[in-house]
């Protein structure tokens, strides 16, 4: 299967947004909260999963990437606030399901 996801990670104030694709959803956000790989998201702090969608093909997933990555702050902000107002970190959630 050649599953893909695109998640919105942010740090613990909020203050930040960073737009990611992947594979393996699980290991990847382990792989942020962990601090596992150097980059923005390690510089930066930027750990908590506030949103993800799930694809067939990562093709679909990674032009979804683009996309998100092309809107507006505000824009990426709207739409983590239509699926999780409160910015409740849903790894826990992930990580029993995926």
């Amino acid at each position: 299967m050649n599953m893909g996801f695109v998640y919105l990670l942010m740090n613990k104030s909020n203050t930040v947004i960073y737009t990611g694709v992947t594979r393996n959803l699980v290991k990847r956000i382990y792989e942020h909260k962990n601090k596992l790989v150097d980059g923005f998201t390690k510089k930066y702090n930027v750990t908590k999963l506030v949103y993800f969608e799930v694809f067939d093909d990562l093709i679909y997933a990674t032009i979804r990437e683009k996309q998100i990555k092309a809107g507006s702050r505000d824009d990426k902000l709207k739409l983590i606030a239509q699926n999780n107002p409160h910015y409740f970190d849903l790894y826990d959630e992930i990580a029993a399901s995926y």
